[in-house]
């Protein structure tokens, strides 16, 4: 979880190669019409987001029920969005990637053929809730390189039980 451009789905795949996880990215569940409206540089209402999450959530579930462990990318803001996504999920753990406005914003302007345009970046900061002490994860800094982050987030796994 985390705003555009904190590196969740480069950090997702990396996850992907390295675990053999089955891997989604949380972008490719949102609608042709969420899609358009952040494409405009118009930010999704919650309106606009309850569906999305839900299909999302019902991703986990068939993952869950199929007895395999899973990465999915997914903004997940705030905790009312991660409730919909940990809903009779038990095994759902969130992980928060965090980095400097200013490193996303580079990151966001250098990135090419996605959607959701640089200018939605402040939006997302500020409708951003970190991880609560009830929620289930953790919060890592991924300002560095891809690899030193994907190796602080398998010892926390290891640490949390959930690589064997």
């Amino acid at each position: 979880m985390g705003v555009s451009g904190v590196g969740k789905s480069t950090v997702g795949r990396a996850l992907h190669r390295r675990l053999g996880w089955v891997y989604a990215e949380g972008d490719d569940f949102h609608s042709p019409a969420n899609v358009a409206k952040m494409s405009s540089g118009v930010p999704l209402t919650d309106d606009d987001r309850w569906p999305w999450l839900a299909s999302i959530a019902t991703w986990i579930g068939q993952q869950e029920s199929l007895g395999r462990n899973c990465i999915v990318t997914c903004s997940a803001l705030r905790q009312s969005y991660r409730d919909v996504l940990r809903s009779g999920h038990p095994s759902t753990w969130f992980l928060h990637l965090v980095a400097p406005r200013s490193r996303i914003a580079e990151r966001l302007a250098r990135r090419k053929g996605h959607f959701m345009p640089p200018s939605l970046l402040d939006s997302q900061l500020d409708q951003l809730d970190g991880l609560s002490p009830t929620e289930p994860g953790a919060t890592i800094e991924n300002s560095g390189l891809t690899a030193q982050t994907v190796a602080e987030i398998c010892a926390l796994l290891a640490e949390d039980g959930r690589l064997s």
